[in-house]
């Protein structure tokens, strides 16, 4: 996020980026940036450049440059810049235009971002533009953008949304909203007229039934797997008292397992993405960091766990689905062979993640606090624990009530005379 009005951001790298008009013509705008170690020297230093721009017309591109800037406390430093790119920008001109599409501020956004996105979130932004944002509100100019008309836009998404028509989750909903929101933002902080901003619009809708496996299906999956020991259905029975998402156990090396310290260390996930790329294929295998710094993480075995993975034992560089250090197995393929092994089971169909429920679940009932739960689950913060895994059982219900029924002077309220 840019200090409001200054195009200067900081980058994924620490660095901090300013951006700054070079030249223009009739239908493109040419960028300039200069780079500082704090937010203090970029600023001095875009502050330098568009004077240079000004006094000296354009700083060939490709060269270093040395700017002389007094830094607050009358402290005056010569700055070595690093080289300047030039970017060409055909969206629009910050300042001039006025009146320009959502499209058009959405290119724009992209362009100015992408430095600064892990490559699955760029896809996911994209994908987000793509099927919801620009087919709906495209062609509409920035300043024309009103509450009614995102209210609308909202319950469209939650009612007829998704490639089924049949509505979109309210955490997607809530990501798209929050996505047109820092478009509006970017353009307002860009001098375009912009007379309603997203927020605060409900997108709530009723919850869909999470799949946990109950008591008796959690001990039939087990039996089945023990009974049928493959590194898949390892990789399952590992999942079900780990918590592991399915991009995880892919992307899991035999090495992140520490059979000394008893503990599974989760530093990679695995995911299929779409490419840019024209003529070639349309998607790749990505391994990457895992998707925020609370889901890399250390989790504790258990014994029984432990046992069985130090009888299947492979090389620490090797993948813990194949036992290869080339050969990898990704997400689709371990979906599928989970859903193999249900119908082998005889139990009712479920998607992977209805693992990780299932063992969020299980601890709650067993009595494990929920901070040590979220910390496992590799979460953010308890309230996503709770809320999204955490499921009490009608059997949990009524221990609660026969507590309440015991507490001092209860029953008697109740005694019949």
């Amino acid at each position: 996020m840019s200090r409001k009005g200054e195009n200067i951001y900081k980058r994924k790298d620490g660095r901090w980026e300013g951006r700054y008009i070079k030249r223009r013509n009739s239908a493109k705008t040419f960028y300039g940036y200069v780079y500082g170690k704090t937010y203090r020297e970029a600023k001095m230093l875009l502050i330098q450049a568009k004077a240079n721009v000004q006094a000296n017309g354009i700083v060939p591109p490709g060269k270093e440059a040395k700017m002389s800037c007094s830094l607050p406390g009358g402290e005056h430093k010569m700055i070595r810049a690093l080289p300047e790119k030039e970017q060409e920008i055909s969206h629009f001109l910050p300042g001039e235009n006025q009146d320009i599409t959502l499209f058009q501020a959405a290119g724009e956004w992209l362009e100015c971002k992408r430095s600064s996105f892990k490559e699955s979130t760029l896809v996911k932004y994209q994908n987000m533009l793509q099927c919801y944002i620009l087919p709906a509100l495209g062609e509409c100019r920035i300043s024309s953008i009103n509450r009614k008309q995102v209210k609308n836009f909202t319950q469209s998404l939650l009612n007829s949304g998704g490639r089924k028509g049949n509505g979109l989750s309210a955490k997607t909903v809530s990501d798209t909203l929050s996505l047109l929101r820092g478009i509006l933002k970017f353009a307002l902080e860009n001098d375009i007229q912009v007379n309603y901003i997203a927020c605060n619009l409900p997108s709530k809708q009723n919850p869909r039934p999470l799949r946990v496996f109950g008591i008796g299906e959690q001990q039939t999956l087990c039996k089945y797997l023990s009974e049928n020991m493959t590194y898949s259905n390892l990789g399952i029975l590992l999942s079900l008292f780990t918590g592991l998402r399915v991009g995880e156990l892919c992307a899991l090396k035999w090495g992140d397992i520490s059979f000394s310290d008893r503990t599974l260390h989760v530093q990679r996930t695995m995911q299929r993405l779409q490419t840019e790329e024209k003529g070639g294929a349309k998607t790749k295998i990505l391994i990457s960091t895992p998707k925020s710094k609370c889901s890399e993480r250390k989790i504790p075995l258990m014994d029984g766990i432990l046992k069985r993975l130090s009888a299947m034992r492979k090389p620490p560089e090797t993948f813990f689905l194949t036992g290869s250090q080339t050969d990898f197995m990704e997400p689709r393929t371990m979906q599928n062979r989970f859903k193999a092994v249900l119908r082998a089971c005889g139990l009712a169909d479920a998607n992977f993640h209805a693992l990780r429920h299932t063992f969020a679940t299980r601890c709650v009932e067993a009595g494990g606090d929920a901070k040590s739960l979220s910390e496992i689950l590799g979460h953010a913060n308890v309230k996503i624990t709770l809320n999204r895994y955490v499921h009490p059982t009608m059997e949990q219900k009524r221990e609660n009530m026969r507590k309440l029924e015991q507490l001092p002077g209860i029953t008697e309220l109740f005694a019949v005379k």
